[in-house]
């Protein structure tokens, strides 16, 4: 449970890492790599409140990411809206889809679960591949620029600031239903929803409900990479998208929000960081992976705090 004054240090040291990064590291190119943090840490919340929080498994997540991006690849492109406003119809497609198959596939527990979210995922990753004369197919699509009010919003230093604002506002909404009776009621069905709904928690409203929350994180994470990279593949809803969000939240630590971040930030600046190694580059990620888990096993965060507080009392 995070308290009003826990919120406030991470929120501000959150905002203290957003104006510092582009001091220490001016250049287009680590600020572009920082505003993929963003957007993969707002991905990586979202699925967090879903695992860390409310305890169940999702396989599939990209795939709510990809409707985010194509959406806003799309309405431009063949209905000619703007893409700001595609994006939005894109968020509550993907609310909505989620809301459809919600229902049903939450009722699993487990590896049903987690495999019913994959076909999801796939479901969606297969569509963008073959319907080739919308999305493009494999090969992908153009997005339009971004124009608000006759602005064109271009650079990496614009869309860093953006991003970084979205992720610190993404944080800000998911500590505060942490700290809910809804954030309540979803760690007591984590932890067994038989005894939570002996005392009153409607089970299946409240998986449902950050379910959707958290495809509405994904599809703002997609819209707003479609948007950053002025183009979109089906690689954005891809199976491996999907493990990859999932190992940003068990690395960074489940039950942490700071740690979906931490998560973000490592697997999406490691691979930058490891290019040296060339050919060698997965195998060194994935060993430091391996390592974290071994002596970080509660994750990143959550294992650092615990080893700070041993040192304290020692």
């Amino acid at each position: 449970m995070t308290g009003p004054r826990s919120k406030l240090i991470l929120l501000s040291s959150l905002l203290a890492v957003l104006v510092v990064v582009p001091l220490l590291f001016p250049s287009a190119f680590h600020l572009r790599v920082a505003a993929l943090v963003w957007i993969n840490a707002i991905a990586a919340l979202g699925l967090a409140l879903v695992m860390g929080l409310a305890g169940q498994v999702s396989l599939g997540h990209a795939g709510f990411m990809g409707i985010g991006a194509y959406a806003t690849a799309l309405g431009p492109r063949h209905f000619g809206l703007d893409p700001l406003l595609s994006m939005a119809l894109g968020v509550i497609g993907a609310a909505v889809l989620a809301l459809l198959v919600g229902r049903p596939i939450l009722r699993l527990k487990g590896h049903y679960l987690a495999v019913a979210t994959l076909g999801l995922g796939i479901l969606v990753h297969l569509v963008l591949v073959s319907e080739v004369a919308i999305t493009g197919g494999p090969d992908g699509i153009q997005v339009p620029r971004l124009v608000v009010a006759g602005w064109r919003v271009v650079g990496p230093e614009v869309w860093y600031w953006i991003t970084g604002v979205c992720l610190i506002l993404a944080t800000w909404i998911a500590l505060n239903l942490e700290d809910s009776s809804t954030g309540r009621a979803l760690r007591a069905l984590h932890d067994s929803e038989i005894a939570a709904s002996v005392v009153g928690v409607d089970v299946a409203r409240h998986k449902l409900l950050v379910f959707v929350l958290a495809a509405v994180y994904a599809a703002i994470a997609g819209g707003l990479l479609a948007l950053l990279n002025r183009f979109v593949t089906p690689d954005v809803a891809s199976f491996l998208r999907s493990i990859e969000l999932v190992t940003m939240v068990v690395i960074g630590g489940m039950g942490s929000m700071m740690g979906a971040i931490v998560g973000a930030a490592l697997l999406t600046v490691l691979p930058q960081a490891l290019t040296f190694f060339h050919e060698y580059e997965h195998a060194v990620l994935g060993l430091l992976i391996i390592l974290f888990m071994v002596f970080l096993r509660q994750g990143i965060v959550p294992g650092l705090l615990s080893l700070f507080a041993r040192w304290r009392s020692a």
